[in-house]
Order: structure tokens, then sequence, then C-alpha cells
């Protein structure tokens, strides 16, 4: 099947007998072609077409739901994982802040074209920067199709083109979802292959994707550890990543306990799918008798299971209906997106840290204190791309950082670090004023 824009069929029959090769090639031209229009839109424009999704979001929710229910159920057929379909599912809350997040980049100021460090040179010349959009992105993802629109949007707020490419157990969501972008993006004035949707589920289009250097610039996956692994080890493009989000909660001493209750049962358990869920906790000593039975009772009235060091495992031992488990070395680097932490004792603030500089993933740590020292201390040496003091990894995405949406998460330390958004989706290019200088 081809979808020469952004899903929507193809009305030219010769475009169906394409093989995979020829679409991704077709797709990677018209992506080019899009990006130079893109690049040059105006805010109104841009903002139009976001103001315009928005609305159909909630227009077409009804039909949307309807997509949807067909790809869970395919995917509960085929035996899907709980936490797998449970990103795949498009409830009308998920659409709303789909919708929400299209408005709030629109009401934010246009960034491209902004000059910045503009200072002027004993030779007489000015030199600057200016934030420019970087092109064309490639968007790998699995199971959750609002990540069609958060790509979306953000691609069109950033002034790229971008080229996505969904998992098979959402096409038909996805499908429906792209339709909405190309209709916002015609009634802007804005190329329709501004934003196109991969229309094969054949692996081989991912393969050719994240080789097309001459039409991609940078390729951001999103999804499982698998899927993220292969994507870096074969991408003959940049790309924006996470492997996994192995996040990590530590109640230190001295530490408001009712707060840390609350705050530690909202991280694990407000929702297990998530990447910014903590999958781990660490307990000051010094706290450890006290607080860890309260969180215990919370977790054990949840169905939260307990990998526990032998510490803790003592302190919970009296934890009516808590189910314990001792943790082994894999336990401390896992990410179980299921009813499942990790707790350790650790002596203090030190230990906590090199804790978790040993075995996080890089995403998301939080430190729950009242020593302010002990807060700058966490906050300076932790080495994640979100840091937090006195509240839940559970905030750590684009929309409750006021970006509007992300594009995903990166833990890597160049460019884009944390959640994605419009900033980490443009580049940087020098520029040079003068009055007639030369070189001498």
């Amino acid at each position: 099947m081809w979808v020469p824009r952004g899903g929507v069929l193809g009305e030219n029959p010769h475009m169906n007998t394409l093989s995979t090769s020829d679409v991704m090639h077709t797709l990677g031209v018209q992506a080019r072609a899009a990006a130079a229009l893109m690049a040059k839109a105006s805010a109104a424009h841009k903002n139009k077409a976001l103001l315009t999704l928005a609305r159909l979001l909630r227009t077409q929710g009804a039909a949307l739901v309807e997509h949807n229910a067909r790809d869970v159920q395919r995917a509960q057929e085929a035996g899907l994982s709980a936490p797998m379909v449970d990103r795949l599912r498009l409830t009308p809350q998920v659409l709303e802040t789909c919708a929400q997040g299209c408005e709030q980049l629109a009401a934010m100021p246009d960034i491209i074209g902004q000059i910045t460090g503009l200072q002027q040179q004993p030779s007489g010349i000015r030199v600057g920067q200016m934030r420019v959009p970087i092109g064309v992105f490639g968007m790998i993802y699995e199971s959750r199709p609002n990540v069609t629109i958060e790509a979306a949007s953000l691609s069109i707020k950033s002034g790229n083109a971008c080229i996505l490419r969904g998992g098979s157990e959402a096409l038909a969501s996805n499908q429906a979802l792209a339709a909405l972008v190309v209709q916002a993006l015609e009634e802007a004035g804005l190329p329709a292959h501004g934003v196109q949707l991969v229309p094969t589920t054949d692996r081989a289009a991912v393969g050719q994707l994240i080789t097309m250097s001459q039409f991609v610039d940078v390729i951001i996956p999103r999804g499982g550890k698998g899927l993220i692994e292969r994507i870096s080890a074969e991408a003959k493009v940049p790309v924006i990543k996470h492997l996994d989000g192995n996040c990590h909660t530590y109640v230190d001493d001295p530490c408001d306990l009712d707060m840390a209750v609350t705050v530690v049962d909202n991280a694990k358990t407000q929702k297990y799918s998530p990447c910014n869920a903590s999958e781990s906790l660490l307990v000051a000593r010094g706290v450890a008798a006290e607080f860890l039975p309260r969180i215990g009772a919370v977790f054990a009235a949840k169905g939260v299971e307990m990998r526990v060091c032998p510490e803790s495992k003592a302190a919970l031992a009296g934890v009516a209906g808590a189910v314990l488990q001792d943790a082994t070395e894999e336990d401390w680097s896992t990410e179980y997106l299921a009813p499942i932490i990790s707790i350790k004792v650790v002596e203090g603030v030190q230990e906590a840290i090199a804790h978790i500089n040993r075995y996080s993933s890089g995403h998301t740590e939080a430190i729950l204190t009242r020593d302010y020292m002990h807060a700058q201390q966490f906050l300076r040496e932790v080495d994640s791309s979100s840091v937090m003091v006195n509240t839940s990894t559970r905030f750590a995405d684009g929309f409750e950082y006021g970006l509007g949406a992300e594009i995903g998460i990166s833990t890597d330390k160049f460019h884009a670090r944390g959640p994605v958004g419009v900033e980490g989706l443009t580049s940087l290019k020098y520029i040079v004023l003068g009055e007639g200088q030369v070189r001498r």
C-alpha cells in the first residue's frame, strides 16, 4: 500500500505497485523538497497548522477511537503484553492531551531565525548564531500512536520535515492520525509532504530509512531496548536515543516522610508503562526503619512486587501482604515497566549517587530531602538527563516541562539531552555581519 502524503492513499494506481525500496526513496525525495518549504514557513502558517490539527483531533475523536479499537483488538488477539497494549490505546484523554500539546506549541514563540550571541570582533565584523531547522528527521516508534501527533506537531513548529514509521500493531491508528496531519498542513498552506507516514509494515523499510543519509539528517527511535539497539548499531544517520528508563528515587536523611510516601507512590504506581516511572528506590539508612514499612504497605496494597536488599527485606518483613524477592545484581539495572520495584538501603547521599551513576540508564533521578546541600550535591553529581528534587520522576516528559510535546527523551550527551522538544530539533549556524571588511 502506497501512502504518498502522510497517510492519505495515493490516487495513482502505479504507486501501489512500488517496491519497499522505491517507496522509501520517494518518501526521502519528497521529504527533502518539503523541508526547504517548511524551513521558510512563517510562524503564522505553522501555528495555523497546529491549531487546525488540535481542532481535528477533537472533532474526529470518535472516528480515531474506532480505528484504534481495531488495533487494540488485533494486538490482544496476537498476545501482546499488557504494557504494550496499554501504550497502544488512544483514549479521549490521550487525544485531548495531544490537542493541548498542539495548542501549547502554537502559543510558544517561534525560535526559528532567532539570532543570539552577536558580538563585534576586532576586525569589525559581528559574529553570532542563528537557530535553524535540522532538515528532515526520521521517527521510528512502537505501540504509541500518540507519537504520530507529537512528532508531527514538533516537526511543524520547528520547521522540519519528517518521515514517520510506526509499529505494525498501530497501523490503522497511525494512518488515521496522519491523514488529519496532512489536512492541517494543507489548510495552513504548508506542503503535504512535510509529514509522511511510511505505509508498509515491511521491516526492510526501517533498514532503508536509517541509512538514507542523502535525505534524512537524524533518526529518533522510540520503543523497546531491542529496537533502539538495532537502530543504533545499523544506522548511517545520527541517532538521538535512549535505550531504557531505569529511573531512581532516593529518600534522603533528613526527609519529610509524609511527602516521600506520596511522591514515591506516584513515581512508581501512577502508571507502570512509561519510561519515567521509578524502577528503583534507594533509602537512607537513617530513615529506612520508619519509611520502608509505610511505603511497603502502599506497594503491598497495589500488588507491587519488591526486589529487596537484605536490609530493606528486614525492614519490610512485617508488612502484611508484601511480596518480597531477594534482589539480584541484574535487578539494580532493570527497567521493569511493570508493578515491580527494586529497593536498596544506602548509607546516605554519597552512596546513593554512586549507585545511581553505576546502574542508571541516565534517564531521570530524584532526591527527596530537607537538606539543601544534599540536594545541590545530587543535582551536580548525578549524571542523568533529568535530575529532580522533591518531586516525582513521572514529570520527566515534554508536556510537563512546558515543551508542548516531546519527540522522545535523549540520554545522549550531545546536541539534545532529556525531553526533546522544539529546540532539540533545531541546530545553530554561525552568521557574520560586515560592512565591507576584508581579512588582512
